[in-house]
C-alpha cells in the first residue's frame, strides 16, 4: 500500500495523542473499526470523496455511523479530519495508524496460503520460523488457496517465501520448455 505524507502525518499526530492520553489500543480498535467499514461499504467511500456533499452533512452521517462505536479520541478525530476537508484520506490514515501501532508494538504482520487449513501445531511452527529473524511478535493471517495445490507460501513484510507444489510445477514446467538440443554438435 503506498502511503501518502498526509496520511502518515494525521496517523502519527493521532498515535502520539493515543498515548499521552493512554488510550492507543482504545484508539487502535477504533481505526480497525474505521478500515473495515471504508472497505466493506463502497458508498460510505463515495460519500467521503464526493466534493458535492456538504462537510456538516458528512459529519452528521459519520457521527450517526460510528455513535457509541468509537472511543472520544477517536470520534474527535474524525471530526477534525472531515472539517478540514481530508475526509477521503480517512481509510487510509486509518491504515497508516494501523502500520504505525504494530511498528511501535513490534508486531510483524505475516501471511500464510496454503491449499488446506493450517493445524494449530503446524501453525505454532509457522510462528516459530517468522520470530527467529527478530524479536518480534507475530501476527498471523491465514489464506486458503487450493490453487496452490500443497505446500505453503509465507509472506512477511516484503520478503515471500514460496514452498508451493504450483510454483515447482511451473518452474519444472519452464525447465522442460528449454529446448537443450544443439544442433551442431
Amino acid at each position: 500500500m503506498k502511503q501518502s505524507r498526509v496520511t502518515i502525518r494525521y496517523a502519527k499526530a493521532l498515535l502520539q495523542l493515543s498515548i499521552e492520553q493512554n488510550s492507543l489500543d482504545q484508539s487502535y480498535n477504533d481505526m480497525l473499526m474505521i478500515d473495515a467499514i471504508c472497505v466493506e461499504s463502497k458508498d460510505l467511500a463515495l460519500l467521503l470523496k464526493s466534493p458535492i456533499v456538504k462537510t456538516h452533512h458528512k459529519l452528521r452521517i459519520l457521527d450517526e455511523i460510528f455513535e457509541g462505536k468509537l472511543g472520544k479520541l477517536s470520534m474527535m478525530f474524525v471530526n477534525i479530519i472531515t472539517t478540514k476537508k481530508r475526509e477521503s484520506l480517512l481509510s487510509a490514515i486509518a491504515k497508516s495508524f494501523i502500520s504505525l501501532y504494530k511498528a511501535h508494538n513490534n508486531i510483524e504482520s505475516a501471511s500464510v496460503t496454503t491449499a488446506v487449513p493450517l493445524t494449530e501445531s503446524l501453525k505454532l511452527d509457522v510462528i516459530k520460523y517468522i520470530k527467529e529473524g527478530g524479536d518480534k511478535s507475530v501476527e498471523l493471517t491465514e489464506v486458503v488457496d487450493e490453487n496452490i495445490i500443497g505446500g505453503a507460501i509465507i509472506r512477511m513484510g516484503d520478503k515471500q517465501l514460496d514452498a508451493s507444489v504450483s510454483s515447482e510445477l511451473s518452474e519444472l514446467r519452464q525447465m522442460f520448455n528449454k529446448n537443450l538440443y544443439l544442433q551442431d554438435f
